[in-house]
């Protein structure tokens, strides 16, 4: 083992806990937007507008058709006006926020539609408002489906980072191409390959853990 590795690994580390903390916040908070809005304006939603539903499930789809690759130059220009710069960490979160959003919005809109009609009806027949029915009876009754759902897109946004590691976003995806293959440091890529397998299994072992705690709780046990 080379006296550099650990410097290296940590960094490449640091800059990937960054990149996925503040990508997972924005993706989550436009997936939750598209999501809801994705139930309500359906077909017998408690907002049902038809036309926007087919507009946002056919923009959602196209952003999602796209290779991650693609999507991150097609979003380089709007990543320089957001942060000023295309290279870095920082300018990654922009592409990866976006490119996780439409995922994360899939997801969520699938976990919401798990709810029971009949909790909707209920809150209805009391007068509750459609803003009341969102986060009073949607969100919490599929709070366990949609932490999973969470779990899953952020281990998808690892596995972005190292993507966006290819075009000069840093992280330990550029410290395995880099380093790795491009100057024939095996310890390096199979460090690399260990660390974010490591971070993967705990991002998967924590989601796991706040949904059956959640679902301990609040609903059955498991």
């Amino acid at each position: 083992m080379r006296d550099d590795l650990i410097d290296l690994l940590w960094e490449g580390l640091r800059q990937t806990l960054y990149m996925v903390f503040w990508s997972s916040i924005f993706a989550l908070a436009i997936g939750l937007a598209l999501g809801v809005t994705l139930v309500v304006t359906d077909k017998g939603g408690i907002l049902q507008a038809p036309k926007l539903n087919k507009v946002l499930s056919f923009v959602i789809n196209s952003v999602r058709s796209l290779p991650f690759i693609i999507l991150i130059v097609l979003l380089l220009p709007f990543a320089r006006w957001v942060v000023g710069t295309t290279l870095g960490p920082t300018a990654a979160i922009v592409s990866l926020s976006i490119g996780a959003a439409p995922f994360l919005g899939r997801i969520i809109e699938n976990s919401l539609k798990e709810v029971g009609a009949g909790k909707i009806e209920a809150a209805k027949s009391v007068g509750a408002s459609p803003w009341t029915i969102i986060f009073r009876v949607l969100i919490p009754e599929a709070l366990p489906a949609l932490v999973r759902g969470m779990t899953i897109a952020v281990i998808g946004i690892v596995e972005f980072t190292a993507v966006a590691g290819a075009i000069g976003a840093g992280g330990l995806g550029s410290l395995a191409i880099r380093f790795g293959y491009q100057r024939f440091r095996e310890d390096i890529l199979f460090a690399t390959v260990v660390v974010i397998i490591a971070l993967v299994q705990g991002i998967q072992w924590t989601g796991d853990g706040i949904a059956k705690a959640i679902r301990r709780r609040r609903f059955t046990p498991e």
